[in-house]
């Protein structure tokens, strides 16, 4: 059986419903998200999406913002282009850096950083493609903090990907933030199941 592609109204739990199983609820996003995120480089940090993460994204911001059916509208079109469609991978990447002045340093230095982003499977890389919904860079080059990314794959990629023993790898090239790591067994099955079969 496939994940569903899209969050509908009928999807999400009212408010009542959803406070009573909260607790359970982001437990189990928590546990499925744990393989999902991925530190590259001292900065880095890709958190993949899919149906699961973004339907507890939306309720969680109903039950804190409280917004009704007005926000629940604004949510589904922010967060439904973030699950795979069957051939694809998405993620949102993260420069997380406390300190605010070496935060913008290091964010003016990686301007279209996002482009550099890639999954290698074997001696194939996909590149990210941006989600296109608003621009990342300031005119200064300074990009942003954070970046939604698509990863497409092609077929043969995908058979690639989801074969025991294949490495898979995980990176960024850019010249001021060449780094990479290799995805664990436990990573590679949590996403693999991302794809139609």
């Amino acid at each position: 059986m496939t994940t569903p592609k899209t969050i509908t109204r009928d999807d999400i739990m009212s408010l009542e419903e959803y406070t009573d199983q909260r607790d359970l609820l982001r437990k189990a996003v928590v546990a499925l998200k744990k393989p999902r995120r991925i530190d590259v480089g001292p900065h880095a940090t890709f958190y993949f999406e899919n149906y699961a993460t973004m339907k507890q994204q939306i309720q969680e911001m109903l039950y804190i913002e409280k917004g009704g059916d007005e926000q629940l509208t604004e949510e589904l079109e922010a967060y439904n282009p973030m699950i795979p469609q069957g051939h694809e991978l998405t993620t949102t990447l993260m420069f997380e850096i406390n300190d605010e002045v070496r935060r913008g340093t290091v964010l003016r230095q990686l301007t279209d950083v996002e482009l550099t982003a890639y999954v290698q499977v074997g001696d194939e890389k996909v590149f990210a493609e941006p989600e296109q919904e608003v621009e990342r860079t300031a005119p200064d080059g300074k990009t942003s903090s954070v970046h939604f990314l698509h990863f497409r794959f092609p077929a043969e990629l995908i058979a690639a990907f989801k074969t025991s023993g294949t490495q898979v790898i995980l990176g960024i090239g850019h010249e001021n933030y060449a780094h990479m790591t290799v995805l664990s067994s436990e990573t590679k099955a949590s996403l693999a199941a991302d794809f139609d079969a």
